[in-house]
C-alpha cells in the first residue's frame, strides 16, 4: 500500500504539488479566522478606588478616607474581594467582583456606594 503511494506520488508530482499548495492556503486562511487572542484576558472583575489627599499622614487617610470606603464596599453583592493600600497622600481600595458580573455594572454599583460615602460626609459636616 505504501508503495503504491510512493510511486503516484513519484509519477504525479504536479498533484501532489497543486494538493500541497491548497493545504497550505487552507492553513493559512484557519491561522487568520482563529477566534483566539494571542494574549488572553485572564484578570478578574475588579474596580480600583484611588483618593490624592495632600497634607495627611498615612494613619490619618486610613481612618478619614480607606477604611469608610473599604466598609461600605463590602456590602455591594458580588463582591469576592476587598484590599486596601494607604501611602501618603494616596487611599486605593480594589474592589474584586465575581466573574459572573458585568464590569459595567461592578462600577455603576460602586459609584452609588460612593455618592452614599459623599453624602454622609456632608451631613455630619
Amino acid at each position: 500500500m505504501l508503495n503504491k503511494i510512493i510511486r503516484f506520488s513519484i509519477f504525479n508530482r504536479g498533484v501532489i504539488l497543486l494538493l500541497t499548495l491548497l493545504m497550505v492556503v487552507a492553513g493559512i486562511y484557519s491561522f487568520q479566522s482563529l477566534p483566539i487572542d494571542a494574549v488572553p484576558d485572564i484578570t478578574n472583575n475588579q474596580v480600583q478606588i484611588n483618593t490624592v489627599i495632600e497634607g495627611l499622614a498615612p494613619e490619618e487617610i486610613e481612618r478619614t478616607i480607606t477604611f469608610p470606603v473599604e466598609s461600605s464596599m463590602r456590602g455591594i453583592a458580588g463582591v469576592q474581594q476587598v484590599r486596601s493600600i494607604t501611602r501618603f497622600g494616596l487611599s486605593q481600595v480594589t474592589v474584586v467582583f465575581k466573574d459572573g458580573l458585568d464590569i459595567y455594572r461592578a462600577r455603576q454599583l460602586v459609584s452609588e456606594r460612593l455618592q452614599g460615602i459623599a453624602a454622609d460626609r456632608k451631613s455630619v459636616v
